[in-house]
């Protein structure tokens, strides 16, 4: 099944079965609301668990519908992959463009935020063959794709920030335009952002409804609708933190990542609570393993996993 269609599915199911065991009109809140808030999202009794530390800075957490996740390590320039049956990690894919940012399109198709040239690339998995589906708007090369988002039309939203990398040898302005943009499924790009510091993380609900976008450069998170031609909408602060990436949960909760370790924040923009993590910073967060009921989690040089009482939708 096409990740983005489970993701959907999965969605759907929650919603359908949330509305069913919640009454529609009500004069005061749920207790029940309160008790699930008052849990943590973390499976009782569970650690955090080292799976990996010879990495440089490892970045872009996905995973495909079995719970294997594909993350960078960017400035090695390398996909690596994370076995959910066996938690074995293995090279994958190198060079790769030094992506960063991923997410599946299709089953066997990912798209790759490749830094080493500011493209977006989508990736085969079976040849590890890829094609560059965009390198430049309006007549400039990108600051740099950082994080991606398909919805389920196969509209890719993408960030571009700039973070000016050693390793590039061509010249980005220093006030090169940051920006968050929108290509579609028939190849046309749009700018569905502007007015960010630096934006970063990015993630959007399964029924193409809401979109987050991390502006880290401000150190907030904001929250849009997605109108019907794909446009942002309705801009709201979501909370005063930004991320570096960013997953949501089968109860609708958002996971931001930073110096404090991974912050979980409900659907409301209230925060929940911080599941440390001992590297100081971390970069991004997704769900994978059996049932997609494994955090999994990128920090600088090292991965964390941590069983989770919530399923991922990511």
């Amino acid at each position: 099944m096409n990740p983005v269609r489970r993701r959907l599915l999965a969605w759907v199911a929650i919603t359908s079965s949330s509305l069913l065991a919640s009454p529609l009109f009500a004069d005061e809140p749920d207790s029940n609301d309160a008790a699930t808030h008052s849990r943590s999202v973390v499976q009782s009794g569970a650690t955090l668990k080292l799976v990996g530390d010879s990495y440089q800075f490892t970045e872009g957490p996905i995973a495909d519908d079995d719970g294997n996740v594909y993350f960078t390590d960017q400035p090695n320039d390398r996909i690596v992959r994370y076995d959910a049956a066996t938690g074995q990690l293995a090279d994958w894919m190198s060079p790769c463009g030094r992506s960063n940012g991923l997410d599946f399109i299709a089953p066997n198709q990912l798209i790759a935020c490749a830094d080493a040239n500011n493209e977006l690339w989508s990736i085969d998995l079976r040849d590890q063959s890829h094609k560059v589906l965009i390198d430049s708007v309006d007549g400039r090369r990108f600051g740099g794709p950082n994080d991606c988002w398909v919805d389920t039309n196969g509209a890719i939203y993408f960030t571009d920030p700039l973070y000016k990398r050693p390793y590039w040898k061509h010249e980005i302005p220093a006030d090169n335009p940051r920006g968050v943009y929108r290509l579609s499924k028939e190849g046309t790009l749009t700018q569905v952002a502007d007015d960010l510091v630096q934006p970063n993380g990015i993630i959007g609900d399964p029924e193409n409804r809401q979109l987050w976008i991390a502006d880290i450069g401000d150190k907030k998170t904001y929250r849009y609708d997605i109108a019907e031609d794909g446009s942002l909408a309705n801009r709201k602060l979501f909370c005063e933190m930004g991320s570096d990436g960013m997953t949501l949960d089968q109860e609708g909760n958002l996971y931001l990542t930073g110096g404090a370790g991974v912050t979980v924040f409900d659907a409301g923009g209230n925060q929940l609570e911080t599941i440390a993590v001992p590297k100081g910073w971390t970069a991004n967060v997704t769900f994978g393993g059996k049932g997609h009921q494994e955090l999994f989690i990128t920090a600088q040089d090292s991965v964390y996993t941590i069983p989770m009482r919530v399923s991922g939708l990511r």
